[in-house]
């Protein structure tokens, strides 16, 4: 298991999943959310990916009836809501049991969060301590159930509520054990201090406005360094660039990932994905596949 996906925030050992809810109808922004560029992909891959390369077991995407949906990171599955129109209460209930009997708990998150940082997820998923059924985030002033961790187990809470009627997220919390994360006790954990210090995880995009500020925003920094036959011209000395991909990454590096080229993300997990997510600090280092990586 790589170190990025980091299982020590598993009370006990347990597994985490990752939910991603894409059924949303999108009204304010007028247009898909899932289907918006971000950076050579889009925003539902950004999002699947963040939690692919974070948590330790399977991440699952929430469709409504009949959505299409663009490419997805391998290895993410689709689950599709049966029901449409119940909002992100019937979404939740469909992603945690399609994980339930392979993890016992799950970081949830709507797709238009396109800043949400790894560390962010490991800090949530960390205070699902046993005895708690929800870790939920109020930050930046709100309560933030489409950023949050829940016990798988809480299926069955939900679809219930959902069939008396109860169809607003914070109904969930009248029924099980929550443990509310302030600003500052997301941020006492030094890795999310150091990488998002304003909790720009949790900023989301409604409105067409939102998403021209959002994409125009600079990349994140990330240290990148080459080695073996590609490290010409001081190559191996790490240097900080700006790169939203892993793919922008390699071109920084006057480099194209193919069967010669290969990635390691922060030491350890081997890929060729181009479009993979990068965040403010990571490392990438990129080898010859020819000379056995």
């Amino acid at each position: 298991m790589s170190a990025t996906q980091d299982v020590a925030y598993h009370a006990g050992m347990e597994t985490a999943a990752g939910v991603v809810l894409a059924g949303g109808r999108s009204t304010r922004m007028g247009q898909p959310k899932a289907w918006l560029e971000w950076h050579g992909s889009t925003l539902l891959y950004r999002a699947a990916a963040v939690l692919a390369r974070t948590v330790d077991g399977p991440v699952v995407v929430v469709a409504a009836p009949g959505q299409e949906l663009p490419p997805l990171p391998s290895g993410v599955s689709v689950v599709e809501d049966p029901v449409e129109g119940l909002g992100p209460m019937q979404g939740l209930a469909v992603g945690l049991a399609a994980v339930a009997d392979r993890a016992e708990t799950a970081f949830v998150c709507s797709i238009d969060m396109p800043f949400l940082h790894p560390a962010f997820v490991r800090r949530v998923l960390r205070a699902l301590s046993p005895g708690t059924d929800v870790a939920l985030p109020v930050a930046r002033g709100f309560r933030q159930p489409l950023a949050a961790g829940y016990r798988t187990a809480l299926a069955g809470l939900v679809t219930d509520l959902l069939a008396e009627g109860d169809l607003r997220p914070g109904m969930i919390f009248k029924h099980c054990a929550v443990a509310r994360l302030s600003d500052e006790e997301l941020l006492a954990d030094a890795e999310l201090a150091r990488h998002d210090p304003t909790l720009e995880s949790v900023v989301n995009l409604n409105s067409p406005d939102d998403y021209a500020a959002a994409r125009d925003r600079v990349p994140p920094e990330v240290m990148v360094e080459c080695f073996g036959a590609l490290a010409r011209n001081g190559g191996h000395r790490p240097r900080g660039v700006r790169a939203a991909t892993l793919g922008a990454a390699a071109a920084s590096a006057g480099l194209t990932l193919n069967r010669h080229v290969v990635a390691a993300l922060n030491g350890d997990q081997v890929t060729r994905d181009e479009a993979l997510p990068l965040v403010t600090g990571d490392t990438v280092a990129f080898l010859s596949a020819d000379a056995g990586g």
